[in-house]
């Protein structure tokens, strides 16, 4: 039942940050442990975007493939996280972004839990590690994609 929640200011607007979040394709270039993001599914309601994803994460030899449904609501620049498939027994993430007068902050939060205790043993600190790295790995990437642009 390991659950991490961070909000952390960064200098750009919550408009830029929740597009690169939202760009889940672009996530093996940055994201630690992302071995490969496949979408399956696209289908967009009432401003708001619903995807269906495999992600391959690795660490040293062992590989994991799991399926999320990620729904992308720009107008309240949320990014909700579904469960559908895969090593977990459950898996709740979410993402906000509220602009503040020098930049935004970012919310993360994730709670989920491995089927396998013994997967759970040896991914979970791992991840616990990772998830903890997003964050920066997000904002290194927007300081990297948004500094080209000239944002």
């Amino acid at each position: 039942m390991p659950k991490f929640e961070n909000h952390r200011p960064v200098k750009h607007s919550a408009a830029d940050m929740y597009a690169l979040v939202a760009d889940i394709e672009t996530y093996p270039q940055f994201l630690p442990l992302c071995d490969g993001l496949t979408i399956r599914s696209r289908r967009e309601r009432d401003g708001k975007e619903l995807l269906v994803a495999d992600m391959s994460v690795g660490y040293k030899a062992i590989r994991e493939t799991f399926t999320t449904q990620v729904l992308l609501n720009p107008a309240e620049q949320v990014i909700d996280v579904k469960y559908v498939e895969g090593p977990f027994k459950y898996l709740d993430n979410k993402w906000g972004f509220e602009d503040t007068p020098t930049g935004c902050i970012v919310h993360f939060y994730i709670d989920y839990e491995f089927k396998s205790r013994i997967l759970g043993a040896v991914m979970g600190s791992m991840f616990d590690r990772a998830f903890r790295m997003f964050a920066e790995a997000f904002e290194a990437r927007a300081d990297k994609i948004y500094a080209k642009s000239g944002a």
